[in-house]
């Protein structure tokens, strides 16, 4: 499947970086999904899940603290106050 870069970020650091084929938030609006090719847009994320589907067909579930995802051309970055990954 196609792929897009990620960029997670916190005040702390990076918290993810590389490739994925989707990433799954709960926006202001509802839930929603962000793959390659996805039109750019900017937005809002509140508390809850955080799902990404990496490049290797895994799945990394995670929760977030909310933030706000900005979906670029070639990257999409998502600031959050943090995201805590499932090992």
């Amino acid at each position: 499947m196609k792929t897009f870069l990620l960029n997670i970020s916190s005040p702390d650091g990076k918290i993810f970086y590389g490739p994925v084929v989707s990433i799954s938030l709960r926006g202001v609006e509802g839930e929603f999904a962000v793959m390659a090719d996805h039109v750019p847009f900017i937005t809002n994320i509140r508390p809850g899940k955080c799902v990404l589907q990496l490049e290797d067909g895994s799945v990394k579930d995670g929760q977030t603290e909310g933030g706000m995802i900005t979906v670029g051309k070639e990257e999409v970055t998502f600031l959050t106050a943090g995201v805590t990954f499932e090992a």
